[in-house]
């Protein structure tokens, strides 16, 4: 069993702690905006942006499991389970069991479920766009890349 480490020590006169200048306050601020921005955006106001992940990852790997789903879109288990039923009631989805393992389910988009990506897709790129804001290329690039290298961190 790990311990938690410890705090590092309080210093006499050290800066105040202001939760609103921490990475995680406002990487959930950006993307509170990214997902109010895909919502206003998207013209199916059903789709949400998690689903939308969801529709684009299984079409990327054709057939996949709901592990797999959960490896690509870093959405936990628990919450996949939603989105994927979301999307199998909306006809996007099928899902049926693995041939060559009963207990495992497979995952494929339907054609209605590709010609949405298909035409949500122009949209999307449109969203990732208005994220971005006022960044100049090389702002661009440089969130892009620490971005990538934090999850990064958290593969190993």
């Amino acid at each position: 069993m790990s311990k938690k480490p410890s705090p590092p020590p309080v210093v006499a006169g050290s800066e105040e702690y202001h939760f609103s200048e921490q990475i995680g306050h406002l990487l959930r601020r950006a993307y509170q905006r990214h997902v109010a921005i895909f919502q206003a955006a998207i013209p199916d106001s059903d789709l949400t942006a998690a689903q939308f992940v969801t529709l684009c990852a299984v079409k990327e790997q054709q057939s996949c499991s709901l592990n797999d789903i959960v490896k690509a879109t870093a959405i936990d288990q628990a919450t996949i389970r939603g989105v994927v039923e979301r999307l199998k009631a909306r006809s996007l989805i099928v899902v049926s069991p693995d041939p060559l393992d009963g207990r495992k389910l497979l995952v494929r988009t339907t054609p209605e479920g590709l010609a949405l990506i298909d035409q949500t897709v122009p949209f999307a790129r449109q969203v990732s766009e208005q994220t971005y804001g006022g960044l100049n290329p090389a702002e661009r690039v440089a969130i892009v890349y620490l971005l990538r290298t934090m999850t990064r961190a958290e593969d190993n």
